[in-house]
């Protein structure tokens, strides 16, 4: 009999045929009004953010259902549905494959460890719908680490009627010998040498032919980006029509790697000078003389073009923003509609997103692409090979560099990532720190300060703001191996474990294709999550600026409130008011300050950095004081997303309020002393 789930545990793709109802009568009767019935078939469309609702199609009409309505309408999936499974070494293209098979856009990138998690989809191959799971890259399925035991477990517990192995054709030494363990395993294998076209350019030659003589099993050769070279490779698995039963203990792992030596000493032909150009670019790259240098300049680079071009697009969004909210008031009025909602709708809650939108998006789509341009070229992996040392010193793993990386788009993004480190130890380490490093919700703030106060005007103001940004990162950067280092000696005490670090070879990106995702994957999805957690919070605000107690609003007097702290830390009450209304959005905090300086009933953009200079130095803001600002912007508590992220990732509420304390230390301690250094020596103000 089969096995009866919910909908709400469907891929996007499946069919299935509806045999349960649950639920009370009511909402049984109200399914029925919708044709939701026993026996009914219908296919799922796609998941809404974070799984729900799930759109289905149902007698020729597409509905929308809620997760916890869809776990009381359970199915039986459709006949037949075939499993594969992809199995390979991380960085063989493995979820690329999986992508074109599929139709789903799963993240891929170059560097070793990117798929995190295995992913599911259904490949329409003719009239049939084969289940398509996508494990985490693997170098053996004998490994404890967490990630390819993942890969092992997924072999173990998941039926399936063949396994794809997808091999590097540029380097298959290592995937030859995992194709031999599978084999060995009893798993009906089909081996997929990718990156067919990579290696025609090293000049590597490879006997498919000979080799599948040698390895009684099929082998294709393939090259991903093109979509019909995968055709056979289906072909192929579709020759395994029952799952797979024989499970056979491993052999020992040195005959493994005896066989794979003959095997490509037959069948695999490598010049002398194939890997002379991944030589030379790692010689710049990784050199002693350049990795340094390089890396600052990519770093400058980024941001000054990041700055640049979203400079433009901000003011534009955050203009017509303003144009809808005074048309939507106008018409409001015209409709009668009581002042306190139109207020707290349009001018709260309406503006204060707009405004979000409008200084993060234009910066997230540029910084974004660039990020995954470097990543899809092997870059990124370079940067933790160069960084291990430190990360070392600091009893960290040099894959937090990558993290850390990752932290300058989006810190929750950087927390999930971390998951790639495979010492429980040094993952923690990684999660505490990342929010010492600025996401991009605060770079318009950092970058808003920077240019009024420091960066001056003229035609270099530009790189100018550039450079001093770039110093803000090298200073986050250096107090993130600090809070490593304290954290690895103390609560996290423990030797650095060993790092190992597969350093992918350089490829030229796929740069329409990174764009597109990057900007779908990530940046839509980083605006999304702010936008939900900006509404509301912009809704709050708006009711503390138009409360009234005593003449004074409620906004007002919490800043009064708390005007001793801030000023004992070089700032003032109303910017520690904005840093904790800005919890839930970084994005807000600049303009919760200036709304309450203006005494406005709603959340105000500056107009101009001019004005915003004029604005703040009234306030009795100087040059301390904006010091304080930015070191304040750079290391405070992370975001409600970024807390909950980590909350999910280690499941203790300890240590997430460990990651909440930490950078909240550091600001508080160095703009006690930056305030301190400023009233030692006047000359400064």
């Amino acid at each position: 009999m089969d096995e009866l789930i919910p909908l709400s545990g469907l891929p996007d793709g499946s069919r299935a045929v509806i045999a349960e109802i649950r639920g009370t009568e009511a909402e049984q009767q109200r399914f029925g009004q919708l044709g939701i019935l026993a026996g009914a078939e219908l296919t799922v469309k796609m998941h809404g953010t974070g799984g729900s609702p799930v759109a289905f199609r149902l007698h020729g009409v597409t509905l929308a259902l809620r997760t916890e309505d869809c776990e009381k309408i359970y199915v039986k999936t459709a006949q037949p549905q075939r499993t594969y499974l992809l199995v390979g070494n991380p960085n063989v293209g493995k979820s690329t494959i999986f992508n074109a098979l599929t139709g789903m856009r799963q993240h891929t990138g170059n560097w070793c460890g990117k798929t995190v998690a295995g992913a599911e989809g259904v490949i329409r191959y003719g009239a049939e719908r084969i289940r398509c799971v996508d494990t985490p890259g693997t170098y053996s399925i004998g490994s404890a680490a967490a990630e390819e035991a993942a890969a092992a477990d997924a072999l173990r517990n998941i039926p399936h009627h063949c396994v794809i192995c997808v091999c590097d054709a540029t380097c298959p030494a290592r995937g030859l010998m995992l194709v031999q363990e599978l084999i060995a395993a009893g798993e009906q294998t089909v081996l997929c040498m990718n990156l067919m076209d990579e290696a025609a350019k090293k000049h590597i030659r490879i006997d498919t032919e000979l080799m599948q003589t040698l390895l009684h099993i099929p082998v294709l050769a393939v090259t991903a980006k093109r979509k019909a070279s995968l055709i056979p490779l289906l072909e192929a698995a579709a020759q395994f029509p029952a799952m797979c039963t024989a499970k056979s203990e491993l052999p020992p792992r040195n005959s493994i790697a005896a066989r794979a030596r003959d095997i490509l000493r037959q069948c695999v032909t490598v010049p002398p000078n194939a890997y002379r150009r991944d030589d030379r670019l790692d010689r710049i790259f990784s050199g002693k003389l350049y990795k340094y240098p390089i890396m600052l300049l990519m770093l400058l680079a980024v941001f000054w073009l990041t700055m640049v071009g979203a400079n433009y697009p901000s003011q534009l969004l955050a203009a017509g923003f303003s144009l809808l909210c005074s048309a939507l008031l106008s018409f409001a009025e015209q409709c009668s509609v009581p002042h306190w909602l139109s207020g707290a709708l349009i001018d709260g809650m309406l503006r204060g997103t707009g405004w979000v939108i409008s200084v993060m998006l234009p910066p997230m789509a540029i910084f974004f692409p660039l990020f995954t341009l470097l990543e899809d070229m092997g870059i990124l992996p370079r940067i933790a090979f160069n960084l291990d040392h430190c990360c070392a010193k600091c009893r960290a793993c040099g894959k937090q560099a990558l993290t850390m990386a990752m932290g300058f788009g989006c810190n929750a993004v950087g927390v999930t990532e971390c998951r790639i480190i495979e010492s429980r130890r040094e993952r923690l380490i990684a999660v505490l720190t990342n929010a010492f490093v600025p996401c991009n919700g605060r770079f318009p703030a950092l970058l808003a300060v920077v240019t009024v106060f420091f960066s001056g005007s003229g035609m270099g103001a530009s790189f100018r703001a550039a450079v001093l940004m770039t110093a803000l990162i090298l200073l986050s950067i250096c107090m993130t191996f600090a809070a490593s280092a304290l954290l690895g000696r103390t609560l996290l005490r423990g030797q650095p474990s060993s790092f190992i670090l597969e350093l992918p070879p350089y490829r030229r990106p796929q740069v329409g294709k990174v764009i597109l995702r990057s900007v779908l994957d990530r940046t839509v999805f980083v605006l999304g999550r702010a936008v939900m957690t900006a509404a509301p919070v912009s809704l709050l605000i708006w009711i503390l600026a138009n409360i009234t107690i005593q003449g004074q609003t409620v906004l007002q007097l919490l800043a009064d409130f708390l005007q001793p702290v801030g000023a004992w830390i070089g700032l003032d009450g109303v910017l520690l008011l904005a840093f904790i209304l800005g919890l839930p959005a970084n994005e807000i905090v600049l303009p919760v300050a200036v709304t309450a300086y203006l005494g406005a009933g709603t959340l105000t953009e500056y107009s101009s950095l001019t004005s915003l200079h004029a604005l703040l130095t009234e306030h009795g803001w100087t040059t301390a004081t904006a010091c304080c600002f930015l070191i304040f912007t750079l290391f405070h508590s992370p975001c409600a997303t970024t807390l909950l992220t980590i909350r999910k990732e280690t499941g203790s509420r300890r240590w997430t309020f460990a990651a909440f304390l930490l950078p909240v230390a550091v600001g508080f301690l160095l703009c006690f002393l930056i305030r301190m250094a400023f009233a030692a020596v006047p000359m400064l103000f």
